[in-house]
């Protein structure tokens, strides 16, 4: 929740906050292709709430299932993050390796 902020740049020039649980991670030097893999780790918004039981994200560089197409492109990444309950929400901390 809040203002998103990058805590460790590696080649991120932005992050743009799209809404409840959806991010675009921006590159500050275009990748050389778009066939990269991308990993994540994340920690809840509410660690404490014993009933977020877990967060994963939903969607990275694909449809969202509302017909709005997500990035996966050189020069960003869109990411949906969802909960265990099927609710996509906010969460505390998305970490992101990118590897071509």
């Amino acid at each position: 929740t809040g203002t998103v902020a990058i805590r460790a740049s590696g080649n991120v020039s932005s992050i743009t906050d799209n809404g409840t649980g959806d991010y675009t991670v921006n590159f500050t030097t275009a990748l050389p292709t778009a066939d990269y893999v991308a990993t994540f780790g994340m920690n809840s918004w509410a660690a404490s709430d014993p009933s977020d039981s877990g967060v994963y994200v939903k969607n990275a560089g694909v449809n969202n299932g509302a017909g709005s197409p997500t990035l996966k492109t050189t020069s960003a990444l869109r990411i949906i993050v969802g909960a265990s309950s099927g609710n996509i929400q906010n969460v505390h901390t998305v970490m992101v390796s990118i590897f071509c």
